[in-house]
């Protein structure tokens, strides 16, 4: 018992775990400091969102340190079990969820609001990694790659029914794990020219993109008009650009929610809207500058106290911090970001499991998109699409999702001379 209980404390990555809780421990202070009440100065109780978010902490850390007791093959053996229980809750959320800013992605539990599409991250990275490493796949052909696609496509479709365009587009993030198990370097290619291509359709006329492409595939033929295969797989490339072209049209005037295209036309330049959608971003970039080098003290920033940035204890967390702390606060956290995920990949790579390391590049490249797209947000070089700063932003599901994510591979990692 003794020799189990001293395994424990010494094989598990207890660098990765302090960092975890200085993220933790900013998160509460800066939530504090986002909705401070003199009136109510140190009321903790549930009543308050930094009393809530202090107790979600916790629980998090009960939880996290109960998931480091489980056995480590649990989680590969029960992988399609939690992605399909993750699945489920999905389902559920759209029949009895509640509304929330135009989003039903919210379970009611008494005063409580569970997120499922936060948790279903770790489920489809769980069933990813058990996918891969179970039958040893290789990511260069079809079958694997349309199977690892299934795997990440059905939580997109059932979190755009919410709809929530936001976490919806977190699970692109997965390609990168793929890619480093050997998925083709051109698909990656592919998926970025469909991104410039969907760009180029807001700014350009549809004659004139058709026409370019048109142009462009008919020189690649010319110029390999003795290689017939190549010419056929010019052709087919060519057309289904076009089609794309259709396609990604349909999408942004139909599916998309009116504030999501204003926002992404914002962010392009395509409109200026100070004091519609644009409002948030402006109010955030005006509190980070106001903070310049030194910030402006702790609970003395005017554009949180005063209630200028909206959603400043969520999805504007970021300019809190950078008001209040400055360039070194903004600093620190991200330097706090980029320590964690270099650790986190760096475990990865030491690991003899394939499923560790899947799962690892999983847990890496998720939190990497939330860091970059939320602090790009607050600012204003990203479009506002909702997504919290993973441990530092207000919200049980959240903290909860991120919290359960990296101590599995915490614990993936502590018995990974014995997991193979």
């Amino acid at each position: 018992m003794q020799q189990q209980s001293n395994r424990f404390f010494f094989n598990v990555d207890w660098v990765t775990i302090l960092i975890y809780m200085a993220l933790c421990i900013i998160g509460c202070v800066s939530i504090y400091a986002s909705v401070y009440d003199p009136a109510r100065p140190m009321d903790f109780s549930f009543a308050t969102i930094y009393g809530k978010q202090l107790y979600f902490v916790i629980a998090g850390l009960v939880v996290g340190f109960s998931i480091l007791l489980f056995d480590a093959k649990f989680f590969s053996v029960f992988a399609p079990i939690i992605y399909g229980v993750t699945m489920i809750l999905l389902l559920v959320v759209l029949g009895v969820g509640r509304n929330v800013g135009g989003n039903q992605a919210w379970i009611p539990i008494g005063s409580f609001r569970l997120q499922p599409s936060e948790f279903a991250k770790f489920g489809t990275a769980l069933l990813l990694a058990r996918y891969i490493s179970t039958f040893n796949v290789k990511l260069n052909s079809l079958r694997p790659i349309m199977i690892c696609a299934a795997i990440i496509v059905l939580p997109m479709a059932l979190i755009m029914l919410q709809p929530d365009a936001g976490s919806t587009l977190v699970f692109l993030s997965f390609m990168f794990p793929l890619y480093r198990e050997g998925l083709p370097g051109y698909l990656l290619i592919i998926f970025w020219g469909m991104v410039l291509l969907f760009i180029l359709n807001l700014f350009l006329s549809p004659a004139l993109l058709i026409g370019g492409i048109l142009a462009l595939g008919g020189l690649f033929i010319y110029y390999n008009r003795k290689r017939q295969q190549k010419i056929i797989s010019i052709a087919v490339i060519t057309l289904i650009s076009v089609g794309y072209l259709f396609v990604a049209k349909f999408l942004f005037n139909n599916v998309l929610q009116p504030h999501q295209r204003a926002r992404i036309e914002l962010i392009l330049g395509l409109k200026t809207d100070n004091k519609g959608v644009g409002y948030n971003v402006i109010q955030s970039k005006i509190a980070i500058g106001a903070g310049q080098f030194k910030g402006r003290g702790y609970l003395e920033g005017t554009q949180t106290k005063f209630g200028y940035v909206p959603a400043k204890s969520t999805d504007f967390i970021f300019s809190t911090i950078g008001e209040e702390w400055g360039f070194i606060g903004c600093f620190v956290v991200i330097g706090l970001y980029v320590f964690l995920l270099l650790r986190i990949i760096n475990i990865a790579e030491r690991q003899r499991s394939a499923f560790s390391r899947v799962y690892g590049y999983c847990v890496a490249c998720i939190i990497f998109f939330h860091v970059f797209i939320n602090i790009g947000m607050a600012i204003g070089i990203m479009p506002v699409i909702g997504i919290p700063l993973p441990f530092i932003s207000y919200g049980g599901s959240s903290l909860w999702s991120f919290t359960i994510l990296l101590f599995i591979f915490l614990k993936l990692d502590s018995n990974r001379m014995g997991f193979i």
